[in-house]
């Protein structure tokens, strides 16, 4: 959520694709639980919150009511958010998965080109084993890792203390190991959970802002990845359609 804003405060047309089926938040962290308008024969019109596009089961079965599917639903539900919704001209579209390796990563894999990936970890040992096998995954389904993130980095105390509560670094020392970029740590801060809940991402408060600047830099990072990984898969296709012509 704070990715999409950011980009969305950077200037860039952003949607937000919620594909975390059994735990869909966004429409909490963006603060807008209406459901999606229907519009030209059964295509939705994704939700409009802090200059973004967003779209979420949590929107369509708001509540505490669970999702209770098997993978060929899940398949459904992300063609159609893919396939079926007004999006319109973007930039960018974010898509929020679920942690783990299962379908619905190879549900999104199957029906659209994704430009790259950005994996999210804590810095703890456990935690990097399941970052390792997210890597491992993209590598399979050929989706380039556009670099990870440790998320709940450090804290820092209202004394200025630091403390190290899921061990600081080691995603970017994971990051080195498989020679991809480490894009950035976000601290473990109660203003980012409050906001969260409140529906009133941090990253409103701009890239100057203490707690919202981490996001930014990331932000700035992916984009110039993405945009760069983009025009060298253009490049390639250019140059395969020329060699079937020549």
């Amino acid at each position: 959520v704070n990715l999409a804003v950011a980009l969305g405060k950077l200037g860039y047309k952003v949607g937000l694709l919620d594909a975390d089926i059994y735990g869909p938040n966004v429409p909490t962290m963006m603060g807008v639980t209406r459901q999606p308008n229907v519009v030209n024969e059964n295509r939705m019109e994704p939700v409009l919150a802090h200059g973004v596009k967003f779209i979420s089961v949590g929107l369509i079965s708001p509540g505490d009511k669970p999702m209770v599917m098997r993978g060929p639903m899940l398949h459904q539900i992300i063609k159609q958010f893919l396939q079926q919704v007004e999006w319109g001209e973007l930039d960018f579209l974010i898509v929020d998965l679920p942690p783990g390796t299962g379908d619905v990563v190879i549900s999104l894999v199957q029906n659209v080109p994704l430009t790259g990936a950005v994996v999210v970890s804590t810095g703890s040992s456990v935690a990097l084993q399941d970052a390792r096998k997210a890597l491992e995954m993209f590598h399979q389904v050929k989706v380039e890792v556009i670099g990870l993130v440790e998320n709940m980095s450090q804290m820092t105390l209202p004394s200025g203390e630091v403390i190290d509560v899921f061990g600081a670094g080691g995603t970017e020392r994971t990051a080195a190991q498989f020679g991809l970029e480490f894009l950035g740590g976000v601290e473990l801060d109660p203003t980012i959970r409050s906001g969260g809940d409140r529906g009133l991402p941090v990253a409103l408060a701009g890239p100057e802002s203490r707690v919202a600047k981490p996001f930014y830099e990331v932000a700035r990072k992916v984009a110039e990845r993405a945009k760069a990984i983009a025009a060298s898969s253009e490049e390639r296709s250019e140059e395969r359609r020329v060699g079937k012509e020549c």
